[in-house]
Formats: C-alpha cells, sequence, structure tokens
C-alpha cells in the first residue's frame, strides 16, 4: 500500500527533474554529506552532467528517514528498523563514494579532506553536510548519557527507540512531563511539539490523563510563527491542558535530582539619558535573564545544534546575524549560491537561510541548487530561485496532522490536493500522508532525484 500510494503521488505531482538541461563540461564535483539533499542532488547531477567526475564523501552505514523517528518515539511504527536503508544501496551509480569524515574544508584552494589525510579537489563544491547535535552545550547532559534520569530525545535513532519505552512508563506511573525546544534553529521545529502531542494523547487513550502534568517550554516568544496554523495549534495546547512556556532556554539538567534549569529571556523598556540630545530621555530595550528551576519526572529535549565544526573553521559560515552563532552555510537564500564563494551551492539542513530545516524544503531546494550549479558550470548567472518553501507535519494526535506549508514570508503555499480543504486545522488525511506516503516517497522519490 505504501509503494502504490508513492508511485501515485509520483505520478500526480511529477518528477522534478524533466526538460532540465545538463552540461557537457568535464568538471570534478565534490559533494559533502549523504542525506536527502547530497543523495538527491548526486542522483540529478549524474544524469544531467555525462562527463563530470561526481565524488560524495559521507561516512554513514545508514540512510534514515528522519522524519520516522517523531513516529517510532510514539510507538506508531513498532518496527524501527523500516525506516532506514543500507547507504550503499542509496548511492546513485556513477557516483564515486567516498565512505570517510571531513576534516577539513580549504574553499580558496578548492580542496576537501578526509580522516587519513586523503584530499579530494573539485571545481565545483555541493555542501550538504547536515546539522550537528551538540548536546555537550546542556549542561549536565551528553549524547552517551541521553536516558539516564529520564532525560530523552527523539532527535536520534537509538534515542527514539528509547523514547518509545519511556514515554509509556510515564504514561503508565504518572507524574510531570516537561518538553522542550532549543533555542537554536533546529532540524523540524515541530518535533518536540508533536511528542509532547502524542505522549498527551497516548496517556488519554489508555485513561491516565489525570494523573499526568504536561508542560512545554519553548526557547521562542511564541510557540509557533506561521500565522494561518498558531492560532490552532495554541487552541489544542488549551484544550488538552498543556501549558505553554515561552523564552525559556534550556541550560543545564540535573539528571540526579530530575530538574531542568532554564534561562528566561525578557525585553523590557527602560528609559536612559541620551547624550546626544543634550540630557533627552529616551526608551531603549533592555534584555533580562532570569534562572528557573522546573522539577520533572520525564523530560524531552531538543539539543542544540549548529553547522559542523569544519564548515565554521573553513569560514563558510554567516559572520553576522541570527545565523551566524551557528555557523550557517552563508548562501543566497534564492539561488543558494555562496556569497563568498561562487564556486560552492549549500542547501539541506546546513544552509543559512530563513527557513525551516525538514526534508520538505530540501526537496524543493534541490532543483533550484541543480540548476544554478549547472548554470555556474556553464558559466552564466544562476537565475533559478528558492521561495523558501518548507512544510511541517505537526503530529496532534493518533490520526490526525496539522499540515503547515509556508515560504519565506510565512505565508501559506498550500499543495494539491490539500490546497482544496481547509489547512488550518489538522486533518486525517494528512495524517496518512505523514505515515503511509512520505516514507516511501523519501526512498523511491527523493532521494533517487525523481520527486
Amino acid at each position: 500500500m505504501q509503494v502504490s500510494s508513492a508511485a501515485a503521488a509520483l505520478a500526480l505531482m511529477g518528477t522534478g527533474g524533466c526538460g532540465m538541461k545538463g552540461s557537457d563540461r568535464a568538471v570534478k564535483i565534490v559533494v559533502v554529506g549523504g542525506g536527502a539533499a547530497g543523495l538527491g542532488m548526486s542522483a540529478r547531477l549524474v544524469r544531467l552532467l555525462k562527463n563530470a567526475q561526481i565524488t560524495l564523501i559521507d561516512p554513514a552505514e545508514r540512510q534514515f528517514y528522519q522524519p520516522g523517528f517523531t513516529l517510532i518515539g510514539s510507538g506508531v511504527y513498532r518496527n524501527p528498523n523500516k525506516v532506514w536503508r543500507r547507504q550503499a544501496d542509496c548511492i546513485p551509480e556513477g557516483v564515486k563514494w567516498v565512505k570517510q569524515t571531513v576534516t577539513e574544508l580549504d574553499p580558496a584552494k578548492n580542496t576537501v579532506t578526509v580522516t587519513g589525510g586523503a584530499v579530494y579537489p573539485y571545481d565545483f563544491l555541493v555542501l550538504t553536510p547536515g546539522i550537528q547535535c551538540n548536546w555537550d552545550a546542556i549542561e549536565g547532559l551528553s549524547y552517551k548519557t541521553l536516558g539516564e534520569g529520564n532525560v530523552h530525545s527523539i532527535y536520534d535513532f537509538e534515542g527514539a527507540q528509547k523514547t518509545w519505552k519511556a514515554v509509556q512508563a510515564f504514561v503508565e506511573k504518572g507524574g510531570r512531563g516537561v518538553f522542550a525546544d532549543t533555542y537554536t534553529k533546529h532540524k523540524c521545529g515541530g518535533a518536540p511539539k508533536k511528542i509532547c502531542l502524542l505522549t498527551e494523547h497516548l496517556s488519554r487513550k489508555r485513561g491516565m490523563r489525570d494523573s499526568l502534568k504536561f508542560d512545554f517550554f519553548t526557547a521562542s516568544k511564541a510557540l509557533y510563527d506561521v500565522p494561518l496554523f498558531t492560532p490552532r495549534l495554541e487552541q489544542i495546547y488549551k484544550e488538552r491542558s498543556v501549558s505553554i512556556n515561552t523564552r525559556m532556554r534550556v541550560k543545564g539538567v540535573d539528571t540526579a535530582a530530575k530538574k531542568v534549569h532554564f534561562i528566561r529571556t525578557e525585553t523590557i523598556k527602560r528609559e536612559v539619558v541620551d547624550p546626544q540630545t543634550l540630557g533627552a530621555v529616551k526608551a531603549v530595550d533592555e534584555v533580562v535573564t532570569t534562572p528557573v528551576v522546573e522539577e520533572y519526572d520525564f523530560l524531552h529535549l531538543a539539543p542544540p545544534q549548529s553547522a559542523p565544526d569544519f564548515v565554521r573553521q573553513a569560514g563558510l559560515g554567516w559572520t553576522e546575524g541570527s545565523l551566524a552563532a551557528e555557523a550557517w552555510v552563508m548562501v543566497d537564500k534564492g539561488t543558494l549560491v555562496h556569497k563568498k564563494f561562487a564556486n560552492i551551492v549549500s542547501l539541506g539542513d546546513v544552509a543559512g537561510i530563513p527557513t525551516s530545516k525538514t526534508s520538505a524544503a530540501v526537496r524543493k531546494q534541490i532543483p533550484v541548487a541543480v540548476r544554478n550549479l549547472i548554470a555556474l558550470i556553464e558559466g552564466r548567472e544562476p537565475e533559478a530561485i528558492y521561495d523558501g518553501y518548507a512544510a511541517c507535519p505537526i503530529v496532534t494526535d493518533y490520526g490526525h496532522v496539522l499540515m503547515a506549508e509556508f515560504d519565506y514570508d510565512k505565508k501559506p503555499k498550500i499543495s494539491f490536493p490539500l490546497s482544496l480543504l481547509d489547512m488550518s486545522r489538522e486533518r486525517r488525511i494528512a495524517w496518512f500522508l505523514k505515515v503511509y506516503v512520505l516514507k516511501p516517497l523519501y526512498f523511491y522519490g527523493m532521494i533517487p532525484g525523481y520527486w
């Protein structure tokens, strides 16, 4: 059913690569990162560039359908092994796979160095290494200790499996569940919200809701920032008595005492004397931080995330603005071409662009990046433009999804046939897409470069 549904969806939505003009230039292309963006780019490029030498560098043994981690963590996918395939089976024919970790990028010399010291020169670089989870940025926590003190996260394959076991025990025993996102841009911003709502619904399904308390903490100033979908999402939290605590950044966790330490950030107006106007008083914004400690019985966290260290060390990240701290790659948000090095395109989670980091966003970025890379190879100016499209299927319960689709301006970009419905509310059809259709589309359509 899943494969046939994916095939039908492919037929309706098109292959996304037909009719694209290629190039006969003999060039060396290095693709750093073999996730959705890297594989999708490689698959299309190897078909369009007949004389190109394409090398993909990635150390992974397995290719994960990461949106499935939420469904593992909530018990929807009971067989975790259904969300991955062997990476060797995902590498496009004609692409050289270097199964190593990148240790250094030198954009001035056009080289990539990997573990063991091998150096790979390039004419053009496709930078798609994904994100780096910085667990050590949370005091008292590390990747190795995840699970201790009943601290869990679905941002990891093993972690998602531990989460499902812990969720069931928590629902059965009762207590307080604390769910928190992080202060950095992070993969699938809706994931912390999804596991919170699914755990709450599970407690109702099992008749245990009265023995549990649910609190959601976000480092942002609001629960969500896309106007069409925010009101309903906030209403759902209110209806289910899940508190929303904004501007709360996780600082650390005391796993022994089961306490999570937050930093609350508030902006207040303060009057100061303006020396430039001979003593006149003016109002200025002042950021005030306050430490807050909360006890929990079950804690779910999203780790702080950033570009990989080698991206920062190569000087390829933003140097100013909101995207600088995590070194997200400094690309033009429309063309996805690096602003300093014109022979580099970057897309996917590592790209420093003002949209959500989701596989749906990557799917729309790939054809833009391919067209513009070919234009650069041919000596032309890049003209294809990415409009910031992203989709975040927010699972609100076992059976419904609030399918948020939007662009850079946070305006709705609803895909057909969902555009025939009022998608400002959760829908059963969106649940069917999320649970049954999108995974086979990922493996058989997106990463092979057909969708």
